[in-house]
C-alpha cells in the first residue's frame, strides 16, 4: 500500500497527499503494457494509445462489474468510493483488478458535491489531478465545442454579408442556417448560472449576429458523450460529423459536417479520445476516461477505457452514474449493447444515511447540518426506505445481473440496522449484502464485498435488454417509464410527438433513448422519495437529438444543463501554500 493506515481516518486530500506514489511507468508494466504503450504526464499520469485493444492480452477476458446505487442523498453515497475499495478488494484476495471510472467536472469540484477521487484508503491518485485538469481532455472538449459554435456564428455572420457569387468564390455552398434555431450552445466547466441565458453580437455589426443563446456546463457536451461512445478514431471523426447543430431556415438539419468544422473538432479532440492511466492507493490500475453529463448523458466512462481493461486484467470493476433507473439503464442500453461489452454483475451501493431519508427521514441539504436522526439508531426508519433499496434490485435483475448489495459503512450506523438492510436485500432478490469498510480499512475492508462479487460473477446469464433496437420512440419511452421508473403510463405534452415524427423522417426514429430526469428519485419529481405513488404518470415534456452521439434525451421535468453555485461554494475553501506550491481544501 502506498500510504500508512491512520486512525482516526485523515481527510481524503491528506491521505491522498501523504501517499507514495508509485511511477505510472511500473503500474502500467504491471498490467502487461510496454512503455510504448503510454504517453506519460511525468510520472503521475500517462494516456493509453489506441492500438492496445488489438494486442494479444496475457490475461483471459476480464470479469467486467458495474457498481450502481440506490436513489442518491444531494450528498451522494460512496460509489466511487466503492468502485475502488472493491477493486483494491479483488486485489487483497489476489486478483489482478483495475477499476475505470469517469473524470469529474471541476464545476462540482469547486460548487458543493466537491471531487470524486473516492474517499478515505478507497481513493483514486494523485487525488488533486484527477479532480482538476488531469491530462486536459475536459478543456479539449471545451476548446472543440466552442470552435463548433463559432464556425456557426461565422456563418450567420457571413453568409448574411456575402452573396451567392462571392461565397461560390471561397468554395461555400449557401446553408441559409436560421438564426433563431441554433442548437449548439457554447460550453465551460464552471458553475455558473449567470451564463443559462446570454445575448451574443452585441456591439458594433462586424462583432457578429446578435442573438439569444447560452452556456452548457462542459460535460454536458454532445462531444463528451461522442467522446465516451467511440470505440476507435475514424468512429469519433464521423459521429462529430453528424452533430446536429443547426436548422436551416427551412427546418432541415445543418450538421458539423455541413459547417465545414466537423474536422477540425476531431483534430483538437485526437489525444482526448486516449484513457487515462492512474493509480489507486493500494497501487490497482484506474482508467479514468470521459465524463459526460449523468441526466441529458448517459454518465458512464468511455467504451474505449473499458475495451482496453478487459484485456489488462481479471476483473474490471466500472462504475454508472447516479442510481439503477439513470446510470445502469444507459449503461446497459447505451453503453454496452453497441460495444458488446457483457457485465457479470451489479453491486448495489447502499447507506443507512440514505434508507433513512427514504423511509421518511428529514431533508439532507449539503451545507446543513445532518438531523440527529442520521446519527442514531432507528431500525424501523431503514426498514421503511429499504423499498427503494428493493425497487433498484429489481431494476437490475430485469437485465438478468446477479446483485450484491454494498453497504457503504459509517461510524454512526448500527449493527441492528445492517442486519435490517441484509434481510430486506435478500427478500428483494439480491444474491448478498455486504457491509464494506472500505473507506476506513481499504482493501482489506472490502474484502468480504470483493469475495461475495467474485462469486456472483460466475454466472454467465446472458444478458436482458428492456427494449429492441428497431422500436420506435414513443415505444421505448413506455417501457422505461413503466419498467424502471415505476409510471403507470406515459403523458406526452407540448410538441413531443411531432419533434419525435420528425426525428424519424431524419432517419432517426430508433436511437436508443436517454433519460433525462431528476437523479433524486425513480420518478420524474425529486419529492416523490423511496418509491413513487402507485399510478402515477410520468410526463415528458421535450425531446431532443444527439445524432452524433447516437440517441435521443426525453426530458421529464425541470434539467439544468448548467449548474449554479450555492452560498458557500467549495472554492472558498481552496487555496495554494504560497512557498510549496501544495493544494489544500480539496475534498
Amino acid at each position: 500500500m502506498s500510504v500508512t493506515k491512520e486512525n482516526p481516518v485523515p481527510s481524503d486530500l491528506k491521505i491522498a497527499q501523504s501517499a507514495r506514489l508509485r511511477p505510472i511507468q511500473e503500474i502500467a508494466r504491471r498490467y502487461g503494457l510496454v512503455d510504448e504503450d503510454i504517453i506519460a504526464y511525468g510520472d503521475r499520469a500517462a494516456k493509453i494509445k489506441l492500438s492496445l485493444p488489438d494486442r494479444p492480452s496475457p490475461f483471459p477476458q476480464a470479469r467486467y462489474i458495474d457498481v450502481t446505487a440506490l436513489t442518491p442523498t444531494p450528498l451522494g453515497e460512496g460509489k466511487t468510493t466503492t468502485t475502488v475499495g472493491l477493486t483494491e478488494g479483488l486485489a487483497y484476495l489476489g486478483h489482478k483488478s483495475l477499476c475505470s471510472i469517469r473524470q469529474p467536472s471541476m464545476g462540482p469540484t469547486f460548487g458543493i458535491k466537491g471531487g470524486a477521487a473516492g474517499g478515505g484508503y478507497s481513493q483514486i491518485v494523485p487525488m488533486e489531478d484527477f479532480n482538476l485538469h488531469l491530462t486536459g481532455d475536459i478543456h479539449a472538449v471545451g476548446a472543440a465545442h466552442n470552435l463548433g459554435a463559432a464556425a456557426v456564428d461565422s456563418r450567420i455572420y457571413h453568409e448574411g454579408r456575402w452573396g451567392d457569387k462571392f461565397l461560390a468564390s471561397q468554395g461555400i455552398t449557401r446553408l441559409n442556417p436560421d438564426p433563431t434555431r441554433v442548437l449548439w450552445r457554447r460550453v465551460v466547466d464552471i458553475n455558473d448560472r449567470s451564463l443559462r441565458n446570454i445575448i451574443t453580437g452585441l456591439g458594433e455589426r462586424g462583432d457578429g449576429p446578435v442573438r439569444q443563446t447560452g452556456f452548457d456546463i462542459t460535460v454536458a457536451s454532445e462531444l463528451m458523450a461522442i467522446l465516451a461512445l467511440a470505440t476507435s478514431l475514424g468512429d469519433m471523426r464521423n459521429r462529430i460529423g453528424r452533430v446536429i447543430m443547426a436548422l436551416d431556415k427551412k427546418g432541415r438539419p445543418l450538421t458539423a459536417e455541413d459547417f465545414g468544422v466537423a474536422g477540425a473538432m476531431a483534430v483538437l479532440l485526437k489525444d482526448a479520445l486516449l484513457p487515462n492511466l492512474l493509480q489507486t492507493l493500494e497501487e490497482q490500475a484506474a482508467l479514468v476516461h470521459t465524463g459526460p453529463f449523468g441526466n441529458i448523458a448517459h454518465g458512464n466512462s468511455s467504451v474505449i477505457a473499458d475495451l482496453m481493461g478487459r484485456n489488462m486484467a481479471d476483473y474490471l470493476v466500472t462504475e454508472s452514474g447516479f442510481g439503477s433507473d439513470m446510470g445502469l439503464e444507459k449503461f446497459i442500453h447505451i453503453k454496452c449493447r453497441p460495444s458488446g461489452l457483457l457485465p457479470r454483475a451489479a453491486v448495489l451501493v447502499v447507506t443507512v444515511r440514505a434508507l433513512k431519508m427514504h423511509g421518511g427521514g428529514p431533508s439532507v441539504v449539503p451545507g446543513k447540518p445532518l438531523d440527529r436522526v442520521y446519527s442514531e439508531k432507528n431500525r424501523e426508519l431503514v426498514r421503511k426506505g429499504c423499498a427503494n433499496m428493493t425497487a433498484h434490485i429489481a431494476i437490475a435483475r430485469r437485465f438478468g445481473l446477479p446483485v450484491v448489495v454494498a453497504v457503504n459503512a459509517f461510524p454512526t450506523d448500527s449493527t441492528e440496522e445492517w442486519e435490517v438492510i441484509r434481510e430486506e436485500a435478500l427478500k428483494g432478490g439480491a444474491l448478498e449484502s455486504i457491509v464494506s469498510h472500505h473507506w476506513e480499512h481499504g482493501g482489506e475492508g472490502a474484502a468480504a464485498l470483493a469475495r461475495a462479487v467474485a462469486q456472483a460473477s460466475e454466472s454467465e446469464a446472458p444478458l436482458q435488454y428492456l427494449y429492441e433496437p428497431g422500436m420506435s420512440l414513443r415505444e421505448k419511452i413506455d417501457i422505461l417509464a413503466r419498467q424502471v421508473y415505476g409510471a403507470s403510463r406515459v403523458e406526452f405534452t407540448g410538441d413531443v410527438q411531432k419533434k419525435m415524427d420528425q426525428f424519424a423522417d431524419w432517419g432517426y426514429g430508433t436511437l436508443p433513448v436517454c433519460m433525462a430526469k431528476t437523479q433524486y428519485s425513480l420518478s420524474h419529481d425529486p419529492r416523490y422519495k423511496n418509491v413513487p405513488p402507485p399510478g402515477y404518470v410520468f410526463p415528458v415534456q421535450d425531446i431532443r437529438l444527439s445524432a452524433g452521439a447516437g440517441f435521443v434525451y426525453p426530458l421529464a421535468g425541470d434539467i439544468r444543463t448548467m449548474p449554479g453555485l450555492g452560498s458557500r461554494p467549495a472554492y472558498m475553501d481552496v487555496d495554494i501554500d504560497r512557498e510549496t506550491g501544495r493544494i489544500t481544501g480539496l475534498f
